[in-house]
C-alpha cells in the first residue's frame, strides 16, 4: 500500500498507522503493481486560409507533404524498427512506484491530463517514461495519415480525412501501437508545431503543411525531458495544445489547425528551476522521485542495469511474462473504465478536501475523480473506494497547493493529513 501512495516516508508512516474500511472487494489482484521478480473546448472546425482576400480568387487546396510511404520506405522503416535497441522493460524497474502508477493511470485514462515528474538526477525518470512504449495498447488509425486520425472520431481527424469522410469515401485503417514522441530540448517552434510553405501557398495556391511533433503525437504521448529548461513560450504552446486538443500554425496571414490530443509527460530536476505554479496546475498529476537510499536495493538496480546493457534481448525475455500481464491489465482497465462508478458522498468529500486546502479552480477535483476511477479499473473493480482516493489524491493535489516559503512539511503529507481529517 505504502509503495503505491507516492508520498514521502513520513506520509507512508502516517498512512500505515491508519486503516480505511472498504465495502468493495477487488475482483482481480494486480501483482504487476508491486513490480517485483484530456479537457474538451467543444467542436472546432478548420478555418479559412486567412490570406488577404482578393476578388474572384478561388480557395486554396490543402496538401499535406510526406503522407504516403512507398513499399520500399515501409520495408526500410520495418527493418529499422526491428534493429533498433530494445527499451528497458517497465516491469523490471525497481522502486519508484509513485511515478509508475501515475504513468499507468494516464495511459488508462488520457483525460487525466498528463504527469509532471520531478526528482534528482539519475533516478530513472527518462528510463521509466520510455519503457512505457511496450505497454501502450493498440489503436485504430487511418492509413498513411500524419495525424494518426481516428476513423470513428471527427474531433481527432486531420482535414483530409474529414473531407474524405464527408464525401463518403472508404478510409483504409490499420492497428498501431500508441505512439510516444520525444521532444528534443533544443527543438524550435517550427519543429514542434509544424510549418507552412508560404512560397508554395502564394505561387501555386496550395497550403503545403509540414507536420511537426504535435501532429505526430496526436492520440499518443509527448514526453518532454527537463521541461523546466524549455523556453516559456514553448511550454505555453505544449500546455495549450494538451488542454484544447488542437494546434494552430500561422504564418504571414495563413493558418491551419490540426488535432493534437496527447498525454503530456514532463520531467525535471528541482535544482534546475521550478515551473511556474500556473503551468504546474495544467498537469493532471505530479510525481516526486528520490534517490534510493537502501544499499541492497541500489545493488540490485545496478546489477539489473548491467544485465540489460550486456544482452538487452535476453534481459527482456526474462520479463516478457510480466510485461504481457501488465499489458493485459491496462487493456482490461481501459475497457471497463466507462463503467466505473464513484459515489456522490465520495465526490463531495474529494471537493471538500480541495476546498479546505484552498486549491484554486476545479482541476484538482476533476483529476482526483478521474484518477480514482482509473485506479479502480486497474484493480478490476467497477466502484471507487476511499482507499483508491487515498492512493491518488496526493499526486493530484500536491502541485496545486499555494507555496509557503516558511512551511517545511511536504505538500503531499499536507494532502494526506487533510484527506484523513475529511474521510474519517
Amino acid at each position: 500500500m505504502a509503495g503505491l501512495l507516492g508520498t514521502s516516508s513520513a506520509a507512508a508512516a502516517l498512512l500505515s498507522s491508519r486503516s480505511i474500511s472498504s465495502s468493495s472487494s477487488s475482483k482481480a489482484s494486480i501483482p504487476a503493481l508491486s513490480f517485483n521478480p484530456v479537457h474538451n473546448q467543444g467542436r472546432r472546425f478548420y478555418g479559412g486560409i486567412g490570406l488577404p482576400s482578393k476578388k474572384g480568387r478561388s480557395h486554396f487546396s490543402i496538401s499535406n507533404v510526406a503522407t504516403e510511404l512507398s513499399p520500399a520506405q515501409e520495408q526500410a522503416q520495418k527493418l529499422s524498427k526491428e534493429n533498433q535497441r530494445p527499451v528497458y522493460p517497465f516491469a523490471a524497474i525497481v522502486g519508484q512506484d509513485e511515478m509508475k502508477l501515475c504513468l499507468l493511470l494516464n495511459v488508462i485514462d488520457p483525460k487525466i491530463g498528463g504527469v509532471m515528474i520531478m526528482g534528482d538526477r539519475g533516478t530513472g525518470k527518462s528510463t521509466t517514461v520510455r519503457s512505457l512504449v511496450d505497454l501502450l495498447p493498440e489503436i485504430t488509425v487511418v492509413q498513411s495519415d500524419p495525424f494518426n486520425s481516428d476513423p470513428s472520431d471527427p474531433e481527432s481527424m486531420g482535414m483530409e480525412v474529414r473531407e474524405k469522410l464527408i464525401k463518403g469515401e472508404q478510409l483504409p485503417t490499420l492497428k498501431v501501437k500508441i505512439n510516444m514522441v520525444d521532444l528534443p530540448l533544443g527543438a524550435t517552434e517550427d519543429r514542434v508545431c509544424g510549418t507552412i510553405d508560404i512560397e508554395k501557398a502564394l505561387t501555386e495556391g496550395v497550403k503545403a503543411f509540414e507536420p511537426g511533433l504535435l501532429a505526430k503525437a496526436n492520440r499518443g504521448i509527448l514526453y518532454v525531458d527537463e521541461v523546466n529548461l524549455l523556453d516559456d513560450h514553448l511550454v505555453d504552446v505544449l500546455l495549450d495544445s494538451a488542454a484544447s486538443g488542437w494546434n494552430t500554425v500561422e504564418r504571414e496571414g495563413i493558418s491551419i489547425s490540426h488535432p493534437a490530443r496527447f498525454i503530456l509527460i514532463g520531467s525535471g530536476n528541482p535544482e534546475e528551476g521550478e515551473l511556474r505554479p500556473q503551468l504546474l496546475d495544467r498537469f493532471g498529476m505530479h510525481a516526486q522521485v528520490g534517490t534510493v537510499r537502501d544499499a541492497e536495493l541500489r545493488v540490485k538496480i545496478v546489477e539489473e542495469r548491467a544485465r540489460f546493457d550486456k544482452n538487452p534481448k535476453e534481459f527482456r525475455e526474462t520479463y516478457k511474462a510480466d510485461q504481457e500481464k501488465l499489458q493485459e491489465q491496462i487493456t482490461a482497465a481501459r475497457d471497463c473504465l466507462p463503467g466505473v462508478q464513484i459515489d456522490h458522498e465520495l465526490r463531495v468529500k474529494i471537493s471538500r478536501v480541495c476546498a479546505e486546502l484552498n486549491v484554486d479552480g476545479l482541476r484538482g477535483d476533476i483529476v482526483t475523480n478521474r484518477a480514482a476511477k482509473a485506479l479502480a479499473a486497474l484493480k478490476g473493480r467497477d466502484k471507487v473506494t476511499p482507499e483508491d482516493i487515498a492512493v491518488v489524491i496526493p499526486n493530484c493535489l500536491r502541485h496545486r497547493l499555494r507555496k509557503d516559503p516558511l512551511e517545511s512539511i511536504d505538500s503531499g503529507l499536507l494532502v494526506v493529513e487533510k484527506f484523513y481529517e475529511v474521510f474519517s
